[in-house]
């Protein structure tokens, strides 16, 4: 056996292992501190064995990683990195292609293209739309915003490519409440700012009230972006598409769609009602590496107007290669020139699952969530604070007691179900309150994890309760 098949096969069973391990705790041994402290020493003047080396990293590493892949991980929006998706990986990562452009990697950006058709069909978009693979909603964000911020001033007569922001009309971004931090952060970069905007009042699950709209829209006198959610980060919830876009689209605002997580609601019959109208957007931001459970990391940010994505992200320079009439030159659709072949997960992913099993997944994390919801909200003392509609939960403990105390029990109990490690979740503020926060996010999430889990939350709340 060669050296090279030697080691890649030990990193294959030190990667098995760690799957494979019965899960018994949900949370790492070791925090940063300790981390730091294990591979803490001075650089090395003399080289080590490689397959010393990698045995070394598993050994130091594992003590301080979470146990995302498992089926009990509600701690954030983070997908279960399928098996299938984690070897197309490990093939992404031993083949070394640069994505940049089509020419460096001819099949990556091939599978690019396929797989960004199939994510049009499955999420149901128009298939005229760009598709730009990216690190995850962050940036998708912002690309499709760098897009919507190029678009809008364009129409107002002016070159923000060539001319940047100075001298510029002004725009207003109109967006909810209870927008992702992330939407923010984008408009931060791209020069628009994460608070000169005009905020949209928001009901008690994060949903821009339609009724605030019409006063809004009224002092919109130039340019605009709007933007809306497809699955609040917390709660689940969504924007009333059908009501809210065709009055902006009126204005001739640009519709941008938060929809990291959400927006995989349209692949199911059982779901898609949650985001009807979704289509009528003009972009969309959302991630690979939730629900599709591709590997760290993955993203997609889809545009409508495959020009104006171009404009916004085209990087060119005289050693670079044009692309032909026809040919998806990968360059033109994301911030990075040099870039990880994402699109062979995503395709391995799309191929493995099938239209029917990408709906099958949603359906039962959803249901597994709203198992979860039921459960919990027959203990008494324990108030869900959203309805399990997707796959988002926020609850409260000791509802009943004043809000200090309510918010005290809660950040106790949190604590708790972390120290018993039967499950990780979160804490969060939701409306200035403490809350615990659940995400059903994993392909292994059956209803059995979900009764374990909700028992566990429950045993920890009780215990605190007698404290």
């Amino acid at each position: 056996m060669s050296a090279i098949a030697s080691l890649f096969q030990e990193a294959a069973r030190l990667a098995a292992k760690f799957r494979e391990s019965a899960p018994s705790r949900h949370v790492p041994q070791h925090d940063y501190a300790a981390s730091l402290a294990t591979f803490d020493e001075p650089l090395p003047a003399a080289g080590a064995d490689m397959a010393d080396v990698i045995r070394q990293l598993a050994e130091g590493a594992e003590p301080g990683l979470h146990l995302t892949t498992g089926p009990r991980f509600f701690g954030w929006v983070i997908g279960g990195s399928h098996p299938v998706g984690v070897a197309a990986d490990f093939l992404t990562s031993a083949w070394g292609q640069n994505a940049g452009n089509h020419v460096a990697a001819p099949a990556a950006a091939a599978v690019e293209a396929i797989a960004a058709r199939w994510l049009l069909d499955i999420l149901k978009l128009p298939a005229e739309s760009s598709v730009g693979f990216v690190t995850g909603a962050t940036v998708a964000n912002f690309t499709c915003l760098a897009a919507a911020r190029g678009e809008v001033l364009r129409k107002a007569g002016w070159d923000a490519d060539a001319k940047g922001l100075f001298g510029a009309p002004e725009i207003t971004v109109l967006i909810g409440d209870d927008a992702h931090t992330t939407v923010f952060s984008a408009l931060q970069f791209l020069g628009l700012g994460h608070d000169r905007v005009l905020r949209l009042p928001t009901d008690r699950v994060g949903r821009i009230d339609p009724a605030a709209l019409p006063g809004a829209l009224a002092a919109v006198t130039g340019p605009c972006i709007a933007i809306l959610q497809a699955g609040q980060i917390n709660t689940g919830a969504f924007d009333d598409f059908l009501r809210i876009i065709p009055a902006l689209k009126e204005k001739g605002a640009w519709v941008h769609v938060d929809s990291a997580f959400g927006l995989w609601a349209q692949a199911s019959e059982r779901f898609s009602h949650l985001s009807r109208g979704v289509e009528a957007a003009d972009s969309w931001a959302t991630d690979g590496h939730k629900w599709l459970q591709t590997p760290y990391d993955c993203g997609y940010a889809i545009v409508r107007d495959e020009l104006a994505h171009r404009r916004a992200m085209t990087i060119a320079a005289s050693y670079l290669p044009l692309a032909a009439e026809g040919e998806r030159d990968p360059s033109h659709y994301v911030p990075e020139l040099s870039r990880r072949a994402r699109g062979f997960a995503t395709w391995a992913m799309l191929k493995h699952l099938g239209r029917d099993g990408i709906a099958a997944l949603i359906d039962q994390c959803c249901a597994s969530a709203r198992l979860l919801a039921e459960h919990l909200a027959r203990e008494p003392g324990i108030t869900i604070l959203n309805e399990a509609t997707l796959n988002q939960i926020i609850l409260r403990f000791a509802a009943d007691r004043p809000d200090d105390e309510s918010d005290a029990i809660t950040r106790r109990t949190i604590e708790k179900i972390r120290q018993d490690a039967t499950l990780f979740a979160g804490g969060a503020k939701w409306h200035g309150r403490d809350v615990l926060r659940l995400s059903v996010t994993n392909f292994q999430t059956t209803a059995d994890e979900a009764r374990l889990a909700a028992d566990s939350i429950i045993a920890a709340f009780r215990s605190v309760s007698r404290g």
